[in-house]
């Protein structure tokens, strides 16, 4: 990858920890997907990660519900998007995980490359706001890549260490991954990787060559990582998942402004940003529209 090759600007709509008590832009309904994929569009964003919602904004795992929302996001937008689904999950058998993978066939799936703590800590608080596990065993990993390869699906490998980027070495070496590589760095979650533009160098020379890799900056330090992550030649996520505020500390109104941001940011680091035929040959994605 190089400074000279186009961004890819992908947006994380909504997520499926945080609420609108938190942020009132969230979306919920298929409608409101499909409102925040135009201004995503219109902002410069080429690709969408989906966690799915029920139209109360209880997260759903269930293929009715990516449907849903694929499908008026698509009305919406047409192919001017590139549809990535969610696959991590806590307590939600791999069957369930796998069944809208098959029957929906996302251009691109995420896949996460290894267990670890997952927590956020509050240092005003001296307390940890959540803690758990977040596992994500080799065998389950290979469940996920072998029904995507049969399904025609891009595996976004999402690394929230450096480890992780070492266990792309053995499913290589098995054959389960042949092509180049989708991988982005996970940064700010606690338990992973700390959020430093070191690290991201470190995790950047350590994916296999021919590799197109991003960033995911978790909270506001995302700003200064996007930064890093451009002048390294990386493409960039920002969205309603992971960081609510613009970098002026204010709530975003829309996933929109968070994208206009990020472009804005992407130019006058001089890149430019992809444009959704160049992210879909970047990343090696087929060409026609999800079922």
């Amino acid at each position: 990858m190089s400074v000279d090759g186009p961004a890819i600007i992908t947006c994380s709509i909504s997520g499926s920890l945080a609420n609108r008590e938190q942020c009132p832009a969230i979306p919920y309904t298929p409608g409101e997907y499909a409102a925040e994929a135009r201004r995503i569009v219109d902002e410069g964003g080429v690709m969408v990660h989906i966690h799915a919602r029920k139209p109360d904004g209880t997260p759903s795992y269930e293929t009715e519900d990516f449907a849903a929302i694929t499908e008026a996001i698509k009305q919406e937008v047409g192919d001017a998007l590139i549809i990535n689904y969610s696959t991590g999950a806590l307590g939600v058998s791999m069957e369930q995980r796998t069944r809208y993978l098959r029957a929906l066939r996302p251009e691109v799936a995420a896949v996460n490359m290894g267990s670890m703590n997952y927590a956020k800590y509050s240092a005003r608080r001296k307390q940890f706001v959540f803690d758990t596990i977040f596992p994500n065993p080799f065998s389950e990993i290979q469940q996920f890549l072998e029904v995507m390869r049969e399904e025609g699906i891009r595996p976004e490998h999402e690394c929230f260490d450096v480890g992780h980027v070492g266990s792309l070495a053995p499913l290589i070496d098995m054959g389960l991954l042949t092509e180049k590589l989708h991988v982005d760095f996970v940064m700010g979650v606690t338990g992973g990787v700390p959020p430093t533009a070191r690290n991201l160098a470190m995790m950047a020379d350590n994916v296999p060559a021919g590799s197109h890799w991003g960033l995911i900056g978790i909270g506001r330090v995302q700003w200064q990582l996007i930064g890093a992550a451009l002048a390294l030649g990386g493409s960039i996520r920002v969205g309603l998942e992971d960081n609510f505020y613009l970098p002026d500390g204010t709530m975003a109104a829309s996933n929109g402004e968070l994208i206009a941001r990020a472009r804005r940011i992407t130019e006058d680091l001089g890149r430019r940003p992809a444009t959704v035929a160049e992210a879909r040959e970047l990343l090696g994605v087929r060409k026609e529209a999800v079922a």
